[in-house]
Formats: structure tokens, C-alpha cells, sequence
């Protein structure tokens, strides 16, 4: 009797690795939209027509990285919220100091202390580094031009007509 050999360096992938692979969406494109709550309430209408969902998609297009700029960094900022960081912090390791030991006031108090010059340092040191380069605070998100609805060839035009239809009535 001949055994077949199994290559051990390869895992085989189970149903829930594969589900999770990084891979570009396939399908056709059955609506486009400005925005994503338009997006979503054209599956939502599919799925309220029991339209099998799981073959669609919302693909965010035209995508761009926007930096919102929220404020100017100063040192008073930077060790203003290292002290609030490391206080939290502190009162966090204080509170099990407590449980554990039994001396709440002298626990906390410890903790909280610890946490404050922590949070200083923790946040002071990179600031310093930073030599100035970026003396602001800013929040970044990622933005879409469009969101298209893409579903798989053997439903697009089931899709795409059940879509175009309730467009038309709003319309109407």
C-alpha cells in the first residue's frame, strides 16, 4: 500500500481562514453613490426584496487620506495630557495596589503620583525629539469619491434592476 505525502509546510486553509484573506472584490457594478448611507440603503432595499446580500459588496472609490489639523502643540499642551494619561493610568494601578494590599488612601495616592511623573516623561521625551517638526494636533481618516455596489455576474442584473426600479418610484 502507497501513502500519499503531505506537505507540512503549507497549513491547509480551513473555511475560516480563507473567508478572511485580503483579496480585491470581484463582481459587477449595480449602483453608484455619493455617499455610504446611500450605498447601504441600496442593499438594505435588496435585502428587504430577499435578495441573497452575501453576494454584494460596498467598495469605497477615489479614495484619499484627508489630515484635519485640530490645534497647535505647546509644551503646556504635551505635559498637560501626559499628566491626565498617566494620572488615569496611576489611579488604575492605584485602585489594585489597594485590593491587594489594603492601604486605599496611601495606594492611590502612590499610584496616581507615579502616574503623573510617567505620563510627563512618556510624553515629553517624544515631543523633545520631535524638535518642533510637527507642532500640531490632527486627526486623519480615509475618504471615498463614491461607493458602488458590486455583485457577483450570475445576479448584477437581478441587482441592478431591483435598484434602478426603486430609484425611479423615488423619483416619481
Amino acid at each position: 500500500m502507497k501513502r500519499k505525502m503531505i506537505k507540512m509546510t503549507q497549513p491547509r486553509p480551513d473555511a475560516a481562514s480563507v473567508s478572511l484573506e485580503k483579496k480585491r472584490p470581484e463582481g459587477w457594478p449595480v449602483g453608484s453613490f455619493e455617499t455610504y448611507p446611500e450605498a447601504q440603503a441600496a442593499v438594505d432595499l435588496l435585502s428587504d426584496n430577499a435578495f441573497p446580500v452575501t453576494e454584494l459588496t460596498i467598495v469605497g472609490v477615489d479614495l484619499i487620506e484627508v489630515e484635519r489639523v485640530t490645534g497647535r502643540l505647546t509644551w503646556g499642551r504635551v505635559i498637560a495630557g501626559g499628566m491626565a494619561s498617566g494620572a488615569w493610568l496611576g489611579l488604575f494601578f492605584g485602585i489594585v495596589m489597594a485590593l491587594m494590599s489594603g492601604f486605599w488612601f496611601s495606594s492611590i495616592a502612590a499610584g496616581i503620583g507615579m502616574g503623573l511623573v510617567f505620563g510627563i516623561v512618556g510624553a515629553a521625551v517624544p515631543y523633545a525629539a520631535s524638535k518642533g517638526k510637527r507642532d500640531f494636533t490632527s486627526s486623519t481618516q480615509i475618504v471615498a469619491g463614491r461607493y458602488d455596489v458590486i455583485c457577483s455576474p450570475e445576479r448584477a442584473r437581478e441587482a441592478r434592476d431591483m435598484i434602478a426600479l426603486k430609484t425611479r418610484d423615488l423619483r416619481q
